[in-house]
């Protein structure tokens, strides 16, 4: 039965408390009676609080909001421990909502709710329900923090709003305003993200510990952490700004038939903010388009991809449960989001030697440093067979790519012909030349960079900038030196360096990148 506002008793339940639609109903006087609050939803919210969950500091802090509206407007606000008839014991109130449903009818009140399930109940139980409906296409208070430039916001209880601005690798901070956020605003956005994740299909908890949360809310991942974890209540809530496909990386030919052919071991590898996420999530895409079959791991569940992509969450399920059900779903290729722990480089392991083509992708400042998080952790002859293909990504575009090999040689720096060895070849992708090996002499496992003699670099350095420079400037008229502190001094007519270091100064620094070396342009003399 549908209910008239005239009645002068109403019974909210906990979603309109948890929500902040019944406080809005008050102010707008869409209520104009006395509010009954049960004692049991006091303890409710109580329990939760001591759990560390957030609808319990958020339930309770709007029944002392509600009490002080309802005292400025001249509305009462009662609290019962009255039970209705079948509910004698505190044991017997497993369904705190359910007990409301019953208790309203008794009392001839009004129910108040924001859920449909308890709506379409209290109308099968012929009780007087008022339905507070959640506005839909909202924008959430967070949002007026956001700009088209915005990578992620930062608000923490007693210090100034700031934020992320720029891409990956080229970002600033910025204060967004001098007041700093106070609790009850932080509370007002904690609890628009909560209500979000019982409403829209689109927004979940992704982990949710005692005093910290990680939620994603449609493009937004979102980070909650309150005292004692944190010094204070603080929200962290990341958004990409760009979302790019594989075409709009210019990769090398030789790079993209690697891909399509032969790459079924991948690393995507960098530092944070860098641009990791965003092109595992274009590689899935370019996978998915070449009718392969795409799952992820992930934990939070933020990659932005196609409904026909599954997206697992590595903090829902176990180790076992992810592997089992990745082989038995036989995917192409699964992209393993931010992989962390020895748990996450084991599944990896298990599920490449299983024949399911992987993706991960790891935290590194260096290439070389993705490969040896792989090592101590499986035997050192397995990771070419794990790993065939490492990409490092820079400033948001690839910087570096790696192949693995193994061989039986001396190794690099050693002499004698009885110390040959199955060595891990780690070699530039791009010029097929060997950067690192890796070995096992002793109980020690060995990762050595292989230094090239100066003539072999000099002449690569050559080699590549003529074949750039020949088109503005005349070979004869350029000189080339590469010192031993690794830098490629150029020198050329004076009246040339205005255009070269101007116009296609990016082109230099991303030739100099491909050959490790930093350019300096020098007037000839």
């Amino acid at each position: 039965m549908s209910l008239s506002i005239e009645k002068k008793l109403y019974i909210p339940d906990s979603s309109v408390l948890v929500d902040g639609t019944l406080r809005e109903a008050i102010k707008e006087g869409r209520i104009s009676g006395d509010i009954l609050i049960h004692m049991y939803l006091v303890r409710h919210f109580r329990q939760l609080m001591a759990e560390g969950r957030g609808e319990g500091d958020i339930g309770l802090r709007e029944i002392e909001l509600i009490g002080k509206i309802c005292k400025k407007m001249g509305l009462e606000v009662i609290f019962t421990h009255e039970l209705p008839e079948g509910f004698r014991s505190v044991r017997e109130v497993e369904d705190i909502d359910l007990m409301l449903c019953e208790l309203a009818k008794e009392l001839n009140g009004i129910l108040v709710t924001s859920s449909s399930i308890q709506y379409k109940t209290a109308n099968a139980l012929g009780v007087n329900v008022l339905y507070l409906r959640k506005s839909t296409g909202r924008e959430y208070t967070f949002e007026k923090f956001f700009d088209e430039n915005t990578m992620s916001i930062h608000l923490k209880e007693g210090c100034p709003p700031y934020a992320k601005k720029g891409r990956p690798g080229a970002w600033h901070f910025v204060m967004l305003r001098k007041e700093p956020m106070g609790r009850a605003e932080l509370e007002q956005i904690v609890r628009e993200i909560v209500e979000a994740c019982n409403t829209r299909s689109d927004a979940y908890v992704d982990y949710e510990g005692s005093h910290s949360r990680l939620i994603q809310l449609g493009s937004y991942r979102i980070v909650i952490t309150k005292p004692p974890l944190s010094d204070g209540l603080e929200l962290t809530i990341v958004r990409p700004i760009v979302k790019l496909k594989l075409e709009d990386y210019n990769l090398p030919e030789k790079l993209i038939r690697r891909l399509e052919e032969r790459a079924e071991g991948i690393l995507i590898a960098g530092a944070p903010g860098m641009g990791k996420t965003t092109f595992a999530q274009a590689l899935a895409e370019y996978y998915l388009r070449r009718g392969k079959i795409i799952k992820t791991i992930e934990s939070p569940r933020d990659l932005q991809l196609p409904p026909e992509v599954t997206q697992y969450s590595k903090a829902r399920a176990t180790p076992g449960e992810l592997h089992n059900i990745l082989l038995l779903s036989r995917p192409d290729y699964t992209v393993f989001d931010e992989m962390r722990t020895a748990e996450d480089f084991k599944l990896y392991t298990d599920l490449r030697l299983a024949g399911v083509g992987m993706i991960g992708v790891v935290h590194a400042t260096t290439p070389i440093d993705a490969i040896q998080r792989f090592i101590g952790k499986v035997e050192l002859g397995m990771i070419p067979s794990i790993i065939d293909t490492v990409i490092f990504l820079k400033n948001g575009v690839v910087d570096k790519v790696y192949e693995l090999e193994m061989v039986v040689k001396i190794p690099y720096g050693l002499r004698e012909a009885d110390l040959a060895r199955p060595v891990v070849m780690v070699r530039d992708f791009l010029t097929g030349e060997p950067e690192y090996e890796i070995y096992v002499f002793g109980e020690r496992t060995f990762v050595v960079p292989i230094r090239k003699p100066k003539s072999h670099i000099e002449l690569r350095a050559k080699i590549a900038l003529e074949k750039f420079l020949k088109r503005y400037i005349r070979s004869e008229d350029l000189e080339i030196e590469v010192t031993r502190d690794g830098r490629a001094l150029v020198r050329m007519p004076s009246e040339y360096i205005p255009l070269i270091t101007g116009k296609y100064r990016k082109r230099l620094e991303k030739i100099g990148r491909r050959l490790g070396l930093e350019i300096e342009i020098i007037p000839k003399a």
